[in-house]
């Protein structure tokens, strides 16, 4: 399931749920203050694999 992040118009506390998907949105409260304004915030990933090239000299 995808962590999606949001963020608390009241207190502007950013936190994370686990979701099945965004419609779960509904009567969603904010840990923090306990506000029903949030909104989803656009949060990055990272992934890790894949090759890594080190640099032979950091001159």
């Amino acid at each position: 399931m995808p962590i999606y992040e949001y963020k608390c118009k009241k207190c502007e506390h950013t936190f994370e749920i686990i979701q099945k998907s965004t419609k779960e949105k509904e009567g969603l409260i904010c840990p923090r203050c306990g506000a029903k304004e949030t909104e989803r915030v656009l949060s990055s990933f990272s992934s890790f694999g894949g090759s890594f090239c080190a640099p032979n000299s950091f001159s």
